[in-house]
Order: structure tokens, then sequence, then C-alpha cells
């Protein structure tokens, strides 16, 4: 363990460590693993769905529409179908959108603080003060939209099965200007944290104080396995009915981790009377949006099965950079208790906690070396994690001979991290 080192130890293992460290800065390394991007692999999976619409007929929807055309505000038919599917919902229930759930995200809280949202006495902006729970480790564009929008955030820790509910229940029950919290609850952005059943219970019986709160159910992950025995968690949407509650929740998800994250599909569910509210302000926003993408979608992928099937080829590319990243650390850094490291079952990251102090060391040193990671601090709102240890690996977008050479990099750097740390502390 480095942590019980006497201090000449200690330094005879930093001097040990620097050598090797300024090894991989003549090798002038340029490696990207700042965003949880899909590697080209992945990419090429989907190129066929490119070929599917070559012809005027084959740009006709379901219901006769020609999607090259104007109408069909919320989606072609046969596209609000296939996601409803993939997300338990009805097909009035979704809004097809363009090709990114953040914009969804975005605009659901713009329009929130222009105009409010079904069940608001006034626009948010003219409240006093807007708050929303930010469960952390947590998105950073999450945090990005409410700091855009002046919107305080209040940290909430996660536990095992998801955020500390006896929390979430005392300030949402407590506080008006708590208007909302972010959720990501399929392998949770960074954790890889599954919701438990019981947590997805209380989120739908939660019972805020303002009338006009909603829970920004993020499911950005629900078909994204790393293992042969995929989770699931209980419909938000179905349990906030049972609760009488059925307004206060907005799903997001997308197809962009699955397809093309620049040619995605998105999507918005929530309750037939919130679908009826977004529509209003969707009519003035825009006419439709790229609906012959969609259908291109729905005749790539068929039906849920069909992307389901198509998850199983984005499994086998990145299970195994999962594992490299994971027998990378248990071989490298196991004997020195220096880091501690999530097993994550899905999703597209790997959590990780320096000793206090250490992430950002850890994080510019990989930087000096040549392997840019996620910045430290991003994981927390206004980037400020205040222990400082908390760092967001995401294995999906080098190759496997760069990932491994970029992790034994950062495992080297925590070493140097950690020893100038405890010399310091000695």
């Amino acid at each position: 363990m480095l942590t019980e080192m006497k201090r000449e130890q200690l330094t005879e293992f930093y001097t040990e460590c620097e050598k090797e460290y300024e090894s991989y800065k003549s090798l002038n390394l340029k490696l990207d693993m700042s965003r949880g991007k899909p590697g080209a692999d992945q990419l090429d999976i989907t190129m066929p769905i490119m070929d599917i619409l070559i012809s005027p007929g084959d740009m006709i929807a379901s219901d006769g529409s020609d999607t090259r055309n104007y109408g069909l505000l919320t989606g072609i038919p046969e596209a609000r179908e296939l996601f409803g599917g993939l997300l338990g919902c009805k097909a009035d229930e979704i809004i097809i959108g363009g090709n990114s759930s953040l914009s969804l995200m975005y605009d659901s809280v713009s329009r929130a603080m222009s105009h409010g949202v079904l069940g608001s006495e006034r626009p948010w902006n003219k409240e006093e003060k807007v708050k929303f729970l930010c469960p952390v480790p947590g998105y950073d564009r999450h945090f990005a939209v409410c700091e855009h929008f002046g919107i305080e955030m209040i940290t909430v820790p996660m536990k095992s099965d998801g955020p500390d509910m006896d929390e979430v229940e005392r300030l949402v029950s407590e506080d008006a200007q708590i208007k909302g919290i972010w959720c990501v609850p399929l392998y949770s952005n960074p954790e890889g944290i599954v919701y438990s059943d019981e947590a997805v219970r209380r989120f739908a019986n939660l019972s805020p104080k303002a009338p006009d709160f909603r829970i920004f159910w993020d499911n950005a992950y629900c078909v994204h396995h790393l293992t042969d025995k995929p989770h699931r968690i209980l419909n938000i949407l179905e349990e906030c009915k049972k609760a009488g509650k059925a307004d206060m929740v907005y799903i997001f998800a997308s197809s962009s981790k699955i397809s093309f994250p620049g040619a995605g599909v998105a999507v918005l569910a929530a309750s037939a009377e919130n679908i009826k509210a977004v529509t209003a302000h969707l009519a003035i926003q825009t006419i439709c949006f790229d609906k012959v993408n969609q259908l291109r979608h729905v005749k790539f992928f068929m039906n849920t099965d069909g992307i389901k099937s198509h998850m199983e080829k984005h499994r086998a590319i990145l299970a195994p950079k999962f594992r490299t990243v994971l027998d990378i650390l248990d071989n490298q850094l196991s004997e020195f208790g220096i880091l501690e490291w999530n097993k994550p079952d899905g999703g597209y990251f790997i959590s990780v906690n320096t000793l206090s102090g250490c992430a950002k060391r850890v994080v510019s040193l990989c930087k000096e070396a040549g392997v840019i990671m996620t910045s430290a601090g991003a994981t927390f709102p206004y980037g400020n994690d205040p222990e400082d240890r908390n760092i967001r690996i995401a294995p999906t977008f080098p190759p496997l001979d760069e990932l491994k050479t970029a992790m034994n990099l950062f495992c080297l750097c925590v070493k140097l991290a950690s020893a100038e740390k405890l010399i310091h502390n000695s």
C-alpha cells in the first residue's frame, strides 16, 4: 500500500515513476479520451442505413405522408411507435425530435424558463430563484444547461441504487424553488449505477412543494448493455401514472449511440397532456423535424428487437475495451490503495476516485504526456469536485491499442500524483 510507505520509500517510488513518465513524453502521444464518443468501428456497423431510401417511393410514411415535405410535427407514426416501444410508452406520449436528446433537454428547460410548464403559475424566469437537484457524480452537459440559464444547482449524493432518496424527498418537499432534478437512471453517467425499483417508485411518489416540478429522466443508455444479462429499470411514466402524477416526468433518449451521433433520432416521452403542451410551443419553433431520417431509422431497425440485435454488435466492440481498462487498473493499481473504480455493466464510462486532492493533477499529467482526459471536476456542478477525486474515463473512442497505451499512462500518472501528495503530507 502506497499510503503505508515511509517518506524515503515514497521518494524512491516517485523517482522510478518519473523516469517512466519521461519516456512516455518522448513518444509525443496525441490520444483523446475526453468524451464518450463511439469509435469509427461502431459507426461503420450502421453504414447500411444510408442505402435504404433511394427512390421517391421509399419516402412515404405509413399514413401516406411524403417525409420529404412539411408536416407531422411530432414525428411519423411508425417512428413514434418504434421508440415508444423501446421506452414502454404509447405513440401519443412520444415526440420525435432532431438528432440530439441534449437539444430536447435544453429546449425543455428554455421553454420552462420563458413560458413555464403544464401546471406552472408563471414562467420560471419570473420566480425569485430556480433550483435543480443534481445527483453527483453526474453528467456535465446537464450541469451546463442549468448554469447557462442561471439555475442554482444543489448536489445530492449518489448511492449504489440511485440518488439519496431521503435527501431528494426532503429537499423537494421543503423548497418550492426546486423545479427539477436530473437523472440518468440506467448505467448512470459516469458511475454506471442502475436505479433500483424502490428508487424509481420513490421518484414517482415525490410530493414536491413546487406544483410544476419536473423529473428530467435522461434514459440515454436504455439499451447500452455490456453483458449478456442486461439490467432493467421500472417504467417511470407508468409508476407516475399509478401515483396520480403522470405529468411530473419528462423522459429523454436518442439513437445517437445506436446509429450515428451526428445523424440520429432524439425522443421526448411524457404524459399525453405534457406532449400536447410541448407540441403547442414546438408549432411556433418549427414546422417539422427530419422525417426522412426518422423513416430511415424505422426501416433499418424495423422494431425494438432490431435495435437490440444491433446493440449486440456494439457490445461486441465495446465490452473488450471496458475489460481492457478494468484489467489494466486492476493489474497496475490494486496493490497500492490509491484509486477506486466502478465496474459498470453498461453505459459509456468508468468512474474512478483518486486520493483526495489528486484528480486535477492526474489529468494535468496525462495532458502533458499527450493523453486528453475529461476535465477533473466535470462530473460536479460548476466543475467543482469538493474533494478533487473523481475522473471520468471514456474507453469507447480510441482503438484498442491506443486505449492500452492511454490507460498505462493514466495509471502511471495516478502513481505520480499520489506519491507527490503523500510525500507532501509526510
